[in-house]
């Protein structure tokens, strides 16, 4: 079965080689450097830089329709024979949002609503970008549920860095 793992960059490396993952998505400002961990080749890392902003802010990249394009596209090419994992800065924002989407766009039945509470066990410092889950309700024809499971959800504990973890698929 299919696995999607989710890390800060500080334990990347460790997730990576921990669960064997052979797939990567980096969400991460633009112009972070992140040195891609052993056994993922570089036709299986799609870096989306953006911060980890939800509207606006000069000297940011905000996250368009084009980075959940190519989010969409690289998890449906994912041939699920390894595990993915997906990692941002800390582990709680960009990354448990692509999480979120990943499992409602592999999965186009699956309700949004019990994939939210499946985040929020997981992962209770889970906090999804509002901006990337938007963006992929649009994206996936999901007319507002993604937006309300999420706002249902809310912002998860407090915590400097999330945990690494499993998303359910």
């Amino acid at each position: 079965m299919p696995s999607l793992h989710v890390s800060p960059l500080s334990r990347l490396g460790e997730t990576v080689a921990a669960v064997r993952a052979r797939h990567l998505v980096t969400l991460i400002n633009v112009g972070t450097v992140v040195e891609r961990p052993a056994g993922i080749d570089a036709d299986r890392h799609l870096f989306l830089g953006m911060s980890d902003i939800a509207t606006p802010l000069e000297g940011h990249v905000l996250a368009g329709q084009d980075h959940i394009e190519r989010l969409i596209a690289f998890l449906h090419g994912w041939d699920r024979e390894a595990p993915m994992v997906v990692h941002c800065w800390a582990g709680i924002s960009r990354s448990t949002a692509a999480a979120y989407i990943a499992a409602c766009a592999l999965d186009p039945g699956r309700d949004e609503e019990e994939a939210a509470d499946a985040l929020r066990i997981a992962a209770p410092s889970a906090t999804p970008n509002a901006r990337l889950v938007a963006l992929a309700d649009t994206a996936l024809g999901r007319r507002g549920r993604m937006i309300r499971a999420i706002g249902r959800i809310g912002r998860g504990a407090d915590a400097f860095e999330g945990t690494p973890f499993a998303m359910p698929l």
